[in-house]
């Protein structure tokens, strides 16, 4: 194949053609343009070269600390959580074999809400906000649970999940909006703006506890993508190729959790994410799960981060949640797909 690439790094080789490896190349500048940008441009402008120049070299300026201290934990943690809802929206489409599947459409966005939301409203006061991760991902898991135990009742079928985590789905958002009707007034318009979707007062330790729950579920991920393939195929034949299916599903499931229930906790509820980069991914990537994943983790990152910067530089003063510019982008293009689905 003289248009392939071998790469190997150790055991680990795979075999690239040249208009993928210059995709994925694509991808990287393209998202690395739109966090230099989102690095440059806000109330203090700095251009793009100073930018640059800055995150390599130690300054005393105050363009300095704006950069270091405001923009980058805030675009670092968009970064970090788009792109984890993006790999986890990717994960759940092959896995379910639906387009339509997503961490939100199938539970678990709700699931991390309603954990994160009751950690929020009822134990942040006492016991300060260092478990609304571990929260978020206990609701993200018990609807994964939920939606595991009601599905292998007659044979966990990739049908039968999605159309219980769209019922699961709906028993969270009930339980979200319960808490919300309980919850102290003093505490209901920060909840409404985390579920909105924000990452407003970021910092370098939420940047850093998030990456600490990737660089588990990563690895774990690397070493599962294989058998997506053959779970593509119908149950009994991906068995016979040696595949044990429902246990491959379950740990791919956990590692979605991990994924979407830590981003969840730490810039809210940030719906379609997970369903549209998957898309944009595959429209550019036609085959290659690894090639699929790393544009989605990109593409979904990007989203995060441009729709940040679009939330606080359009209506200044004001810094409105960046779910909200998601959301206005997402919801045309999940009509167009329900559309394209029925036809």
């Amino acid at each position: 194949m003289p248009d392939s690439q071998l790469l190997r790094c150790g055991a680990f080789a795979r075999l690239y053609s040249r208009r993928q490896l210059l995709i994925l190349a694509s991808s990287t500048l393209l998202t690395a343009l739109i966090v230099l940008i989102a690095l440059s441009v806000g109330d203090v402008p700095i251009p793009l070269l100073h930018t640059l120049k800055l995150l390599v070299l130690a300054d005393n300026s105050a363009e300095h600390f704006i950069l270091h201290e405001l923009r980058l934990p805030r675009v670092a943690l968009g970064l970090l959580a788009g792109g984890g809802l993006g790999l986890a929206g990717l994960i759940l489409q092959t896995l379910v074999r639906n387009p339509l599947a997503s961490p939100d459409t199938l539970g678990v966005t709700a699931g991390a809400s309603a954990g994160a939301l009751l950690w929020l409203t009822f134990f942040s006061l006492r016991y300060g906000s260092a478990g609304m991760p571990y929260a978020a991902m206990g609701g993200a898991a018990c609807a994964v649970g939920l939606i595991f135990l009601l599905s292998a009742r007659r044979g966990l079928t990739p049908l039968r999940m999605i159309l219980t985590g769209v019922g699961v789905s709906a028993l969270a958002g009930a339980v979200v909006t319960l808490i919300l009707v309980f919850s102290p007034l003093t505490t209901t318009f920060s909840a409404w703006v985390w579920l909105s979707g924000s990452v407003y007062a970021a910092s370098w330790p939420k940047v850093l506890h998030l990456l600490l729950f990737y660089l588990w579920a990563i690895p774990l991920l690397v070493v599962l993508l294989r058998y997506l393939k053959a779970l593509q195929l119908e149950d009994a034949l991906a068995t016979g190729l040696g595949v044990r299916v429902n246990a491959i599903r379950l740990l791919l499931l956990l590692a979605c959790v991990v994924l979407s229930g830590s981003a969840v906790a730490q810039v809210g509820a940030m719906a379609f994410v997970g369903l549209v980069a998957p898309h944009l991914a595959r429209l550019v990537v036609a085959q290659g799960i690894f090639s699929q994943a790393y544009v989605a983790t990109c593409s979904g990152g990007s989203m995060v981060v441009a729709a940040d910067l679009l939330a606080r530089t359009l209506f200044r003063p004001a810094d409105l949640p960046a779910g909200i510019f998601v959301a206005l982008a997402g919801a045309p293009l999940f009509l167009w797909l329900l559309i394209r689905q029925r036809s």
